[in-house]
């Protein structure tokens, strides 16, 4: 379970710095090369291995995952950012939260995970929980469905590949798989920083840097996590859990007001995570 809450704090930092770059930084993708360069030397130094490929036979399996899920990290953001301008900021910020769904139902439906009745109601509650935080007057009208669609499938594919490596991945290389994650999304960053003709400035680089550490811990102790519980409690308690952890933190530190609508969400996820949980 600690590695989970520090999965959760990691996850709502994230939040927080992205906010915070949201005034300062000039190129979005630059700061996210910063951010997968030193998640990927983060990667490097816990593995104390300065060996790119290591000899070792689940090597290949390792490789395939983290280059896989590499490339579901940044298309998540990229499909964001597209969904944003098509479709206003809450319904993509919605679809993400959905994509939960995803690794829970895939880990039931491939893993055989046990979903007892209260976790099936928790999965249930916490989905109404997130489409109750958006607010009536943030709803936009109009967009792409399919990019939505396109978006949770994204997102939630990403997050599955922690599950996937965890039950098909050698346990000695969970250090590589997140070096090979981290290290495709820098590639793919790059180039489109190149196609893009994004220059580098040091509130990419600042904010790149920030953000790096709690994206990195938050990938780690999520894939820890998932070998002491189920999946089906962790994604859905992941996803609830951030919510929560954001959502204070938008209060405390840049003095967001709660709605009645979102402080009632808040106490509707907190009800999903005592459920799933017991």
């Amino acid at each position: 379970m600690i590695y989970l809450l520090l999965a959760l704090l990691c996850s709502a930092t994230i939040t927080v710095c992205m906010r915070l770059s949201e005034k300062y930084r000039q190129n979005p993708i630059s700061m996210l090369a910063v951010n997968y360069l030193v998640c990927s030397l983060l990667a490097v130094a816990f593995s104390g291995q300065w060996t790119l490929f290591p000899k070792d036979a689940g090597l290949p399996t390792t490789l395939l995952l983290g280059g896989i899920c590499g490339v579901l990290f940044l298309s998540s953001f990229m499909l964001l950012q597209w969904n944003v301008s098509r479709n206003g900021v809450a319904l993509p910020a919605t679809f993400m939260k959905l994509g939960v769904l995803v690794p829970t139902l895939l880990s039931a439906l491939i893993f055989g995970e046990e979903l007892t009745l209260l976790r099936i109601l928790g999965v249930i509650v916490a989905v109404a929980a997130i489409l109750l935080m958006q607010d009536k007057a943030q709803k936009e009208a109009g967009g792409s469905m399919l990019g939505l669609i396109a978006l949770l499938l994204s997102g939630g594919l990403s997050d599955f590949m922690s599950k996937l490596y965890e039950e098909l991945g050698a346990p000695n290389l969970k250090d590589q798989f997140l070096l090979y994650t981290f290290l495709v999304a820098l590639i793919l960053s790059v180039v489109l920083c190149l196609i893009r003709k994004e220059t580098l400035r040091w509130q990419d680089v600042l904010f790149g840097v920030l953000l790096s550490v709690p994206n990195y811990l938050s990938t780690r102790f999520l894939l820890l996590s998932l070998n002491h519980l189920p999946a089906v409690v962790v994604f859905p308690s992941f996803s609830a859990g951030t919510i929560v952890l954001a959502t204070l933190a938008g209060i405390l530190l840049f003095k967001e007001k709660l709605t009645t609508r979102k402080g009632l969400a808040l106490v509707v996820i907190l009800a999903a995570l005592v459920l799933l949980n017991l």
